[in-house]
């Protein structure tokens, strides 16, 4: 297979190298947006700023500047970059004949006075409304880059109600170290790598404040259920997030090591302001840009998050980490099912 990847950040660079080390000898480029690191790559072979010292494969090829004649034969796109360039992205890729999946999770943040119908949207949503000829898809599921890239075992999602997407991403990727599982609930999968980023700032307060491993799981399963409300209520099927994209992301955000999303809610705890917090990472934390997006659209559907809610009032400056845990702990009684 002839695979694009549009984005060398850490995620798009290993899943480049994943696929350039496919036992059936796939042919890979990965672009990058800057010049200097597009050079950088080729002549160190790592990636310096993303995955320093993991060398890339022989066979994967760099480019840089026009991307449009990459895809013309292309088997597979894969767009590789953060949630606040798909929406471009997809523009620039309008007319593209071949399988395009994304890997963002999240959803769109929307600017102060934007129109409700054009940003605060899920990805799929985004390709819906901008580019609804291409075949398109979404390739999720628990990951983190370095493992990937370490060719570490590792199970995704390929998700579209597309076929021909699904075969595309499980040709491309299924091998020893990867294994796809195909599905058509597109929905509940981007809902799930959505609000699985919010839910992880939670516990990385919850352990940055050291309140115990019984509260830690308290967070992550009644933040499946506010995972599960929403997805429902934007159309999702209920199993999906009993999956890879559901409880496996979640749980593999809220309590890896290797999360920003978490590292963001330890370092919240520690007292940094959230500036000081995001450019310690020097890496995007989804969850930071799309809470107040998935609190909206809840709030719009009627759906209850308080865990969500008690992050974005977090993030806003309206409640201290201490603060966060007295609202959710003096909640009033409820059933467990709803």
């Amino acid at each position: 297979m002839k695979i694009i990847v549009l984005g060398a950040g850490a995620w798009g660079t290993a899943v480049a190298m994943s696929a350039a080390l496919h036992p059936s000898g796939h042919a890979v480029t990965l672009w990058a947006r800057d010049a200097a690191q597009a050079a950088q790559m080729q002549t160190q072979r790592h990636n310096a700023r993303y995955l320093p010292g993991i060398t890339l494969p022989p066979s994967l090829t760099l480019a840089h500047g026009d991307f449009a004649a990459l895809w013309t034969d292309a088997d597979l796109v894969i767009v590789a970059t953060p949630m606040a360039a798909l929406r471009s992205m997809l523009q620039t890729l309008h007319g593209c004949a071949a399988p395009v999946a994304w890997l963002c999770k999240g959803f769109e943040a929307v600017p102060a006075g934007g129109a409700s119908a054009s940003f605060g949207l899920l990805a799929h949503e985004i390709q819906a409304q901008i580019a609804p000829d291409l075949i398109a898809g979404v390739f999720s599921g628990p990951s983190f880059a370095q493992e990937v890239a370490l060719g570490q075992p590792t199970a995704l999602v390929a998700a579209s109600p597309h076929v021909l997407v699904r075969d595309a991403l499980v040709n491309a990727f299924h091998s020893p170290s990867v294994r796809v599982y195909a599905n058509e609930d597109i929905v509940g999968v981007e809902v799930g790598g959505a609000v699985k980023n919010v839910l992880a700032i939670a516990t990385g307060l919850c352990d940055g404040l050291a309140l115990g491993l019984n509260a830690r799981a308290a967070l992550i399963t009644r933040g499946l259920a506010e995972m599960t409300r929403l997805g429902l209520a934007l159309g999702a099927r209920p199993d999906t997030f009993m999956g890879l994209s559901g409880l496996g992301d979640l749980v593999l955000t809220a309590t890896g090591d290797l999360s920003r999303n978490r590292r963001v809610g330890m370092l919240l705890a520690e007292g940094k302001t959230l500036p000081q917090a995001v450019e310690s990472l020097g890496h995007v934390a989804e969850g930071v840009y799309s809470a107040r997006t998935v609190a909206q659209r809840a709030a719009a559907l009627g759906v209850d998050m308080p865990i969500t809610h008690a992050v974005v009032a977090l993030l806003d400056g309206q409640l201290t980490p201490a603060d966060a845990v007295v609202t959710l702990m003096g909640r009033g009684p409820a059933s467990e099912l709803m």
